[in-house]
Parts: structure tokens; C-alpha cells; sequence
């Protein structure tokens, strides 16, 4: 059945025109009570529409979705690593880039520098995006609706002292990000370890994904923050333009509380 479904979507995408019912049942040689079977699925689905006047199929917009988070994402870790290549130089602490799966951080990349100190993190690995940097960066980018349904599902647990588990308190912080450009997580996941983050975004200035440095706190500094902040910034606003987004200059304050 699967196959036939998918066949169904590569003959409308061959022919380049909307199909009838009847002409989708012929070209595949498919009865037809069974290709309106899997047309009635693939359109539940999104992955045809129907036109409503004439009747006939045609690709969905929800394989433009799948397609386009899924060059974006391939592209967006090539597209990136020559700027965490810079980046980890220039801070000497281990950088990463991530994006947001679902309610959760999913790290894609990681350069590390050569120090003897470094993160346990790894590829491939997810964090809660409320007490990461790069998951704060990302959120505050998000409508507020979309960020409370995050919330709903995954909860504010308490993963150090420091971890935000007041939602007030979590909107609070994500205006606080948004006005500084950058997010900073002060041991809120791990005690002992600090880390900024900043949002990545694609032409359309949705937030893609997330660039963060991260390090043990006795050398991140709440002093160094602003230091860090600076080179993490400039290296998301390379990324994001060369994604498309056309950037405006944000100001960097000191601070790195809510």
C-alpha cells in the first residue's frame, strides 16, 4: 500500500498539472475504489490537496514542509561549520550548533577546542530548550502560544538551583533575550557549566536553529559573558546571512540575568 501511495505522489509530481481521480487510476493501472483509498489517506495526510471546484489532486504543502526542513537542516550543519570552525578559535571553548525538535534542543554539530577541560556533550544529543542557551535563543523567537504549548508538554523541571521553573519567570527571560540579542545558560543544566547562545535564522527571519559556546563556569565567567556574547552573535548573524536573512545590528548589554 505504501508504495502505491508513493507512487501516487510521484506521478503528480511527473506530470506537472492536477490529476483526476480517474487519470491517477489509469496511469498506475489502479483500480478505482483503491486509488481513492490513498488519495482519501495522502489528502488527510497533506500530502495532496483536492481542488475543490474541479475535483482533481494535486501535490500538498506539507511536502514542501518535510522538504524544506529537510535541506535546511542538511544545510544549515554545512553551511555552519566553517563558522564554529572560527568561532571555536576565536573563544577556545567548545562550540555547537543545534535546533529545536519537538520541545527539545537537538545538537547537530560540535567543535571542540584543545584544552584539556572540555564538555561531555555530543552530537545527536537533546537537552530541554528551556534551560539551554541555545533552546532560550530559539524560543524567544517563537510565539508566545507555541512556546507555552512547549511548555504543556515537556514541564520546567528543575535540573540545577538555577534552572527557571516559573513560566512567568521563563517569559520574563525570553524579553530579556530578545533585547539583548543573545541567551546565556548559568548553570541551569549542569552545574559548573556556563553558556550563550544565539538564534540562527533563514531569509524569512524564522528562527532555524541556534549557535552556542559553551564552557566550565570558573572560565566562562559571568564576566566573560559579554566577551563571548559579541563573538556568538557575529557568528550567528554570518550564519543567518548566509541563509538569507538580512540582519539588523543589535546592541550587546552587559548583563546576563532576566
Amino acid at each position: 500500500m505504501l508504495d502505491r501511495a508513493l507512487a501516487i505522489l510521484d506521478i503528480l509530481s511527473a506530470e506537472g498539472s492536477d490529476l483526476s481521480l480517474g487519470e491517477i487510476s489509469d496511469k498506475l493501472e489502479l483500480h478505482k475504489s483503491t486509488a481513492h483509498r490513498l488519495t482519501m489517506v495522502l489528502e488527510r495526510h497533506k500530502l495532496i490537496e483536492r481542488n475543490s471546484g474541479s475535483g482533481r489532486y494535486r501535490l500538498g504543502l506539507k511536502l514542501f514542509e518535510l522538504g524544506t526542513r529537510a535541506i535546511s537542516h542538511l544545510d544549515l550543519r554545512e553551511r555552519a561549520r566553517p563558522v564554529l570552525d572560527r568561532l571555536v578559535l576565536e573563544t577556545s571553548e567548545t562550540v555547537h550548533l543545534g535546533i529545536l525538535e519537538d520541545t527539545e534542543v537537538l545538537y547537530l554539530d560540535k567543535v571542540e577546542p584543545a584544552r584539556s577541560v572540555r564538555m561531555s556533550s555530543s552530537v545527536g544529543r537533546r537537552n530541554p530548550a528551556y534551560c539551554t542557551a541555545m533552546g532560550k535563543a530559539t524560543l524567544a523567537h517563537l510565539p508566545d502560544a507555541q512556546v507555552e504549548e512547549i511548555v504543556r508538554k515537556h514541564g520546567l523541571k528543575a535540573m540545577t538551583a538555577n534552572t527557571i521553573t516559573s513560566f512567568l519567570d521563563l517569559k520574563t527571560e525570553l524579553k530579556a533575550v530578545r533585547e539583548r540579542g543573545y541567551a546565556v545558560d548559568d548553570e541551569e543544566i549542569e552545574e559548573g557549566v556556563r553558556c550563550v547562545g544565539c538564534v540562527v535564522r533563514n531569509f524569512s527571519g524564522a528562527p532555524v536553529g541556534a549557535i552556542s559556546v559553551s564552557g566550565p563556569a570558573f572560565r566562562v565567567t559571568k564576566e566573560k559573558v559579554k566577551s563571548l556574547a559579541r563573538a556568538v552573535m557575529a557568528s550567528a548573524s554570518i550564519l543567518s546571512a548566509e541563509l538569507g536573512f538580512k540582519q539588523q545590528v543589535t546592541i550587546v548589554k552587559a548583563t546576563i540575568g532576566a
